[in-house]
């Protein structure tokens, strides 16, 4: 098992070290507290915590960020109470396990013996049933295998209707960014929003500074667009100002009534108040080609990602 070693906070423990895990099967899971793929994972972790710890099962999580934000020990903390996390969780913001287990992905899943060698792994979502039959045998029981549902953003994706992939918005990383008359870097600009959008494409209206990571928006009632095909649509947002944001969401120029996320009320009205994951929509009937806009009443607002679902 490679070493714990590294982290700089310890949540729900007292530092863990590999050595003193020998004798018991380990579970590491690393994740970051804007990923929608480990999101829809917590349902299981909680319920393998829950069912197996009396067995002797250890559940380690791994909290490495991807966006400078997740760093911030207080947004970490708030992800911990959101989703009912209780097993120990290492703050790895110098990626010292990351790199100790050679790791490249978010989520991603180490089942580790009582003999601390690693046995199994999975990265990414799914084969849940594959991984707690890996569980038993390392606990040496075998029983029925537990239930785990996933609700809110947490839900299982509509794998059968999802065509448009997770799309960064920051300059290192972003890809079909519609801007007509061109765009600049770090540097505040005026953009206007093209007339129609291309599937999957996106674009900003108002003046936005496009940065390393994410957009910036520089001047109030400012919006960004992007045109989708999921079942869910979801926005990873921080904030530069300093009090909460409101926004809102409209569907194909419309309030997205049913078809509103967790996050924004049948009108598409939300605030802006933390630096998370942010569920804009959620469709209610037949999933079709949308354009989602979502519009800021007041500068400060930091825009990473879209995902989908």
């Amino acid at each position: 098992m490679p070493s714990l070693d590294g982290a700089t906070q310890w949540f729900n423990s007292e530092p863990l070290h590999s050595r003193e895990l020998r004798g018991h099967p380990v579970l590491v899971h690393f994740w970051t507290l804007t990923c929608i793929n480990w999101l829809r994972t917590q349902p299981y972790l909680r319920a393998w915590s829950q069912a197996y710890r009396d067995d002797g099962l250890i559940i380690i999580g791994v909290h490495t960020p991807e966006f400078s934000f997740e760093h911030g020990i207080d947004h970490v903390e708030r992800a911990l109470a959101a989703r009912g996390i209780s097993y120990p969780v290492a703050v790895d913001n110098d990626y010292k396990i990351w790199q100790a287990f050679g790791n490249q992905y978010w989520p991603a899943l180490y089942l580790i013996d009582a003999d601390g060698k690693v046995r199994d792994h999975q990265f990414g979502e799914g084969h849940y049933p594959e991984s707690e039959r890996v569980i038993q045998q390392l606990l040496g029981i075998e029983r029925r295998l537990v239930p785990a549902e996933g609700r809110g953003v947490e839900a299982e994706a509509d794998w059968a209707h999802l065509r448009t992939p997770e799309t960064y918005l920051g300059f290192i990383r972003t890809e079909n960014f519609e801007a007509p008359g061109g765009f600049v870097l770090n540097t505040p600009r005026a953009y206007e929003m093209p007339e129609h959008l291309n599937p999957n494409h996106w674009a900003l209206a108002g003046t936005w500074t496009i940065r390393r990571e994410h957009v910036l928006l520089d001047q109030a009632d400012g919006g960004i667009a992007c045109r989708f095909q999921a079942r869910d649509a979801h926005l990873v947002l921080a904030r530069e100002a300093s009090e909460p944001i409101k926004f809102r969401v409209t569907l194909n120029g419309k309030a997205p009534g049913r078809s509103h996320g967790t996050d924004v009320d049948a009108d598409g009205e939300g605030l802006l108040d933390e630096s998370r994951l942010y569920q804009l929509v959620r469709t209610h009937g037949r999933v079709q080609a949308q354009t989602l806009q979502v519009t800021f009443d007041e500068p400060g607002a930091q825009a990473y990602a879209f995902t989908f679902g």
